[in-house]
């Protein structure tokens, strides 16, 4: 996608494909061993949730250049409206990496990947 178009979408447009790419590299990291569905989502809710979203983000941020410091930025202040389980800020830092990962899914493909290589997720489901 071109640099002109990138810019035109709103950070809730690359947070809503953030979210999805986010969920479906999830889900690929929890397919080995094999497992019943229902262990499968749980682990992945357990690491797409906000506040696990959010502990990503903070894992990556001395990581990130001054470029995707700024979709995070952007993100951050386009998230209004939260579920009323959630901090606040929690809600405003799972957002922000979301926005970063759709950002960065349509203009540095292999750039995701790399911060995603970073990323730790734990193995055990969710209770």
């Amino acid at each position: 996608m071109h640099p002109d178009r990138v810019s035109q979408l709103s950070p809730s447009a690359l947070a809503y494909l953030g979210d999805a790419v986010y969920e479906l590299y999830v889900r690929t990291q929890f397919l080995y061993p094999p497992k019943r569905s229902h262990a499968y989502h749980q682990q992945v809710v357990a690491q797409v949730r906000a506040e696990a979203q959010s502990s990503h983000l903070q894992r990556l941020l001395p990581h990130l250049s001054e470029i995707e410091l700024d979709a995070i930025r952007r993100g951050r202040n386009a998230a209004n409206g939260r579920p009323r389980r959630l901090d606040p800020e929690v809600y405003q830092q799972a957002t922000s990496f979301e926005t970063l990962i759709g950002y960065l899914y349509i203009t540095n493909p292999p750039r995701l990947a790399e911060l995603f290589a970073l990323l730790q997720f734990d193995s055990t489901p969710a209770t």
